[in-house]
């Protein structure tokens, strides 16, 4: 129970179908530590606001809650892998990560110790069982769907998981709520970071990494230095503002050179990308051993495109989009999809030149 409206529903909708239902929030970052110019705590996903919400409504409906403390694994795991990728030049995704470790391996873990069958969560996707196998699918809800975030799941958790929000939209849920009468009901969705409220990332990066660490050369693809920038953690792959620049056309980042420092910049078709390398595949059909044709997101926002995978060494994987792409980003992840069925995804290494198996 996040504290949020969507798990507050899952929560009431498993006690009214009668229910053996315990209420867990995850307290995984210190907000004491983190405040506003004018010394106020920020709100946000997760926060200590979000934390008295969820007891309050488990309260409402019945339910014993819990907060389980998981600060030290947030920390080592989705914090520190946060600053890693930014001062490596990709663009981190924390929400898969956070999905991955902190609520479906340490959180299930958990709820196993309190003896419980299932873990259940707000997320708008659905697992489906087809004949003992279980597998996972998009929301029905398209504009909330969160599919993409949960490609990380493994059969054994899939069995163990469930989303009953998966077959609902955003207004029902919304009804229900109302219908239960939870104080959370018309709750806004928070949009930022968990751990970096005000959405200034490059200033938590800085007060955890310290400035002026990574200054460096801007540098247009043919090689013309165009100015000097303030570190290469300050940009991702398809930024246009705040370059700073005055050349004929709009640039954008390009790529970034972490390791010299370089911002590298281009005009909107230096953007467009035909092929991209992707690692840390997990697999939920078996892995292919030969090309095979899938639908690839390639960011939340994203709009799968038909793509071919073809298997490379080391169980990464050859993503050829059949039109280019614009802005694919290292760091992001790539989900494959047939129609609604979530086949796997990856980690975005960048292009690779290297021969297929």
């Amino acid at each position: 129970m996040s504290g949020g409206v969507d798990s507050s529903v899952a929560a009431a909708l498993l006690k009214e179908r009668g229910c053996d239902v315990i209420g867990m929030t995850m307290q995984i970052w210190d907000y004491t530590r983190f405040h506003s110019e004018d010394g106020e705590a920020f709100g946000s996903c997760c926060s200590l606001d979000d934390v008295y919400d969820a007891r309050r409504v488990a309260e409402s409906i019945g339910i014993p809650f819990y907060v389980v403390n998981f600060e030290n694994q947030f920390e080592q795991v989705v914090i520190e892998n946060f600053c890693d990728d930014y001062f490596a030049g990709r663009t981190p995704n924390p929400c898969v990560l956070c999905n991955q470790v902190l609520k479906f391996e340490t959180l299930l873990r958990r709820a196993k110790e309190l003896q419980a069958d299932y873990l259940v969560t707000g997320h708008y996707a659905q697992i489906l069982d087809a004949g003992g196998s279980h597998s996972l699918y998009k929301g029905i809800d398209r504009s909330k769907d969160q599919s993409y975030f949960l490609f990380t799941l493994t059969p054994e958790q899939m069995q163990a998981v469930r989303f009953p929000l998966g077959g609902m939209t955003k207004d029902q849920v919304r009804g229900h709520a109302a219908r239960f009468g939870l104080r959370v009901a018309e709750k806004p969705e928070s949009q930022d970071i968990c751990f970096v409220p005000d959405g200034d990332y490059v200033r938590f990066l800085e007060e955890r990494r310290g400035a002026d660490t990574m200054n460096g050369e801007i540098v247009h693809v043919s090689g013309q230095v165009l100015g000097r920038h303030l570190g290469t953690y300050r940009f991702t792959i398809g930024q246009r503002r705040g370059l700073g620049l005055a050349w004929p056309e709009p640039l954008y980042v390009v790529s970034i050179d972490a390791a010299r420092c370089r911002v590298v910049v281009g005009e909107r078709d230096h953007l467009m990308v035909s092929s991209c390398v992707v690692a840390k595949v997990n697999w939920m059909i078996e892995p292919p051993v030969r090309a095979m044709s899938v639908a690839c997101r390639i960011r939340y926002r994203h709009r799968e495109v038909p793509s071919l995978l073809s298997p490379l060494a080391g169980g990464r994987l050859l993503v050829e989009f059949n039109e280019p792409q614009l802005g694919v980003t290292p760091g992001q992840a790539a989900v494959f999809y047939e129609e609604d069925r979530v086949l796997g995804g990856g980690w975005i290494e960048g292009q690779d030149s290297r021969e297929k198996l």
